[in-house]
């Protein structure tokens, strides 16, 4: 008896793996803004849009973990309407991107987005854009190449010392293990059935939010995003390693939900440090947005005129 029950459940296994490839397979893999660049065996996407003649530095944008170029559309579109030229990608497993090597952490990261701009010719310099977990790899980058990044704005994001944080490890080890899990749920096909029911959190264009959804059911953007998460704790040991950010770097910091509350103290001072440590630093909090709707409609132009500050103070101390 004990054996029937164990095959059953493992052909209930296998059941459930062939339904959810045969599902991704029909509801098949949306196209995308953008272009698939090669940077040498490999292809990653890349999203520009403004006039690519436009003065002053690029903007680059960087999603959060799980995140694709399509979480930062509303505020990449909103910089093109000011006449900014700005970059968005994938990073390799997540959206449209092809999968890198292990470990996905933010070294791998700075790795792939320089072997990226090589090949696709973008024009440095460059203010980073990062939201969530990105603020890691836009600090390793930040600090390492002053010369490359002239400014940072950094979107309810996260800070290597964000571990340090009383309670943080525990937060992230759950972050982990949710993660962790979203991979094997994707494997198994469960994930595309629940995709069409979660909403649209940022409040994305219907394009951005249909290839957005596609990617909860997407096996290999599950799996890439989940070792980002797992390299975390490593990544914010390598943004550390690479120094601190010039005081003369323009930082502009804004965040998102109530500044008041357990524990939403130290984690909002942890998150203003970078702009308190500049000479030329913001910080703008925004209690009624979350993290993720602070980058649609709502609140773009409020990051949008973050990033044309920043961008001034750049400009301003660099007038070649």
């Amino acid at each position: 008896m004990l054996l029937r029950i164990v095959a059953g459940l493992a052909l209930g296994v296998v059941t459930l793996v062939a339904l959810g490839g045969a599902a991704s397979a029909l509801a098949g893999r949306p196209r995308g803004a953008g272009e698939l660049i090669d940077i040498g065996g490999r292809k990653l996407r890349l999203v520009c849009a403004g006039p690519a003649d436009a003065p002053g530095p690029t903007v680059w944008l960087e999603a959060g973990a799980f995140g694709v170029a399509e979480d930062l559309s509303v505020v990449q579109a909103r910089l093109a309407e000011r006449g900014v030229r700005s970059c968005a990608w994938d990073r390799a497993g997540m959206g449209l991107s092809e999968p890198g090597p292990l470990p996905r952490d933010a070294a791998a990261v700075m790795a792939d987005r320089d072997a990226l701009i090589r090949a696709a010719r973008v024009p440095g310099p460059f203010v980073y854009v990062g939201h969530s977990m990105a603020g890691l790899a836009g600090r390793m980058w930040a600090a390492s190449r002053p010369d490359e990044v002239v400014g940072l704005v950094l979107l309810d994001a996260s800070t290597p010392e964000a571990a340090e944080v009383p309670g943080a490890r525990v937060w992230i080890d759950r972050f982990r293990a949710v993660s962790r899990a979203a991979a094997v749920t994707a494997a198994l096909g469960l994930n595309k059935p629940v995709s069409w029911l979660v909403p649209d959190r940022i409040g994305l264009p219907p394009d951005a939010a249909r290839l957005k959804r596609w990617t909860i059911g997407a096996v290999g953007h599950q799996r890439a995003a989940a070792a980002e998460v797992d390299a975390a704790l490593d990544s914010g040991a390598q943004a550390a390693a690479a120094g601190a950010v010039p005081p003369e770097t323009p930082v502009a910091v804004i965040t998102a939900g109530p500044a008041e509350g357990p524990g939403r103290s130290a984690w909002k001072a942890m998150q203003a440090a970078p702009a308190r440590e500049s000479k030329n630093g913001s910080v703008l909090n925004l209690p009624e947005a979350t993290h993720t709707s602070m980058l649609g409609g709502a609140n773009a132009d409020r990051i949008v005129e973050a990033v044309l500050r920043v961008m001034a103070d750049a400009q301003a101390r660099r007038p070649g």
